[in-house]
Formats: structure tokens, C-alpha cells, sequence
């Protein structure tokens, strides 16, 4: 059975982010065998005086497959992980959904995208979860994490939002790569442009940053590429995009 879970508000100032805090939590699942967690997905919040944040106001998100594990298990187990470890003063939020076609997934990327635009609150996000029969929880502090967990989960389904943790380490700067031996990895589905088309397999593309980060486009995990400024000779028309680029999403 596939569930997403999401998490947010762990951390504070000089300390790792909840990026890092799912990271692990999702080590100790897969560890104790309770499933598989595919990779994490970084969904940008809105930025306000009247939203209290640590550094960006993102939440972090994953999709878990159980087999034999009951879903309470990995609850129980999740907002255990977040009470110990979150960091003193944070406001911790546990969002968990099971994805099934009874699910409502209009009005939870509808709350998705409103948490990026506006400000929201505690009661709007429990009363969309609790009409949806979905968990949601706060561990600490005032837990206004739970409106960024369920915003997160909203924002996952909707497919185009977010990057993914981590950074790749693919080439050197200005190395040409085809699409093809960048697909070849098995954390990149696709490539695509900023314009959202497809570049064939054999399309040759330029390195543009010694890190690169996977975007969450088409609900897969892609590397984005875009006009390459340089006009020399038999270099790529595409490049992927820079750290600075990446944060655009």
C-alpha cells in the first residue's frame, strides 16, 4: 500500500534543517523493515511576517510502500521520531495519506497552493483533514507545522512543485552529456526544458553547475535544462540549470 507522508517545522536557527531530520527518519524505517521510502521532495511555503519560519518555510515530503506494516506502526513510530529529535522551540506537523481513489485530491492541492500564496491556519488545515479521513498531528511547540505537512502532501499530488533533496554530482561544469546517459541514472526520469518539453534520448546537453538538483515536474523526478548562453562552436544548444536557478522551484 502506498501512503505519502510529510513533515514540517523541526528545526531552528544554526541548526540541520527537516530536510535532514526526514532523511534519517525514513533510514530508520526502511532499517527496521517497516518500507520503502522514495525520495524526499522540498515544497517552498509561503514567505511572511505573519508566518513564523525558521529559514525558507518549506516542507518535506515522501512517498512510503508498506507490505506487511500497518500504518499506525509507522504513525506511531514517525511522531515518536519527530517528538524526540525535532529541536526545542520548533513547531512539528506530521501529515500521513493514504493514496487510494477515495482520496480527495483536489481540495489537498487546492490547500497546497493557497499555503503558498497566503496565510493559513491551525483549524483550516485539521478541518480539511479530518473531513478527508486523514492524519494529522502536531508534536511540539504551538505545531503549526501541521498547516506546511498537509500543504506538502497537497502539493506532491499536485505533481509540478518542489525540488528533491540532495545534490548530484554528474560531471564538470561544461561537460557535454547526452539525455540518454543522464537518464540512465536511476534517480532521473526525465529531462526537460523550462518550457516543459521532452528532449529526446540522444539530445546533447552541457553540464552547468558541478551540483544538480532534480526538480518534481510531471510527478517524476527530472533534471531541467535551459538555453545555453555560450556561442561557441559544437557546444549543447541546453544546459542544465544552476544551484541559483534550481531555486526557483
Amino acid at each position: 500500500m502506498h501512503y505519502l507522508v510529510c513533515v514540517d517545522d523541526t528545526d531552528m536557527p544554526d541548526t540541520k534543517g527537516t530536510g535532514w531530520l526526514v532523511q534519517e527518519m525514513c533510514e530508520h524505517i526502511e532499517n527496521n523493515n517497516m518500507g520503502t521510502c522514495h525520495p524526499i521532495s522540498r515544497h517552498q511555503l509561503f514567505v511572511h511576517e505573519d508566518v513564523p519560519y525558521t529559514s525558507h518555510n518549506s516542507s518535506m515530503c515522501f512517498e512510503l510502500q508498506l507490505k506487511q506494516t500497518k500504518v499506525g506502526r509507522v504513525i506511531d513510530f514517525a511522531a515518536d521520531f519527530l517528538e524526540k529529535k525535532s529541536m526545542q522551540g520548533s513547531d512539528p506537523g506530521l501529515c500521513v495519506v493514504q493514496k487510494n481513489e477515495q482520496l480527495d485530491s483536489d481540495r489537498l492541492i487546492a490547500f497546497g497552493q493557497s499555503a503558498k500564496q497566503q496565510v493559513l491556519c491551525k483549524e483550516q488545515a485539521y478541518r480539511l483533514a479530518k473531513e478527508s479521513g486523514i492524519h494529522l498531528s502536531e508534536h511540539g511547540g504551538t505545531g503549526d507545522g501541521v498547516i506546511g505537512a498537509l500543504a506538502g502532501i497537497g502539493l506532491r499530488l499536485q505533481g509540478e512543485d518542489g525540488r528533491y533533496r540532495g545534490w548530484y554530482h554528474l560531471g564538470l561544469p561544461g561537460t557535454a552529456i547526452t539525455v540518454g546517459e543522464l537518464c540512465h541514472y536511476p534517480f532521473i526520469d526525465s529531462v526537460l526544458t523550462q518550457s516543459g518539453s521532452i528532449l529526446a534520448p540522444d539530445t546533447p546537453v552541457c553540464i552547468g553547475s558541478e551540483k544538480i538538483k532534480t526538480i518534481r515536474m510531471r510527478n517524476q523526478q527530472v533534471v531541467m535544462v535551459t538555453e545555453n548562453e555560450t556561442t561557441e562552436e559544437n557546444t549543447p544548444y541546453y544546459r542544465t540549470i544552476t544551484h541559483r536557478e534550481a531555486k526557483m522551484y
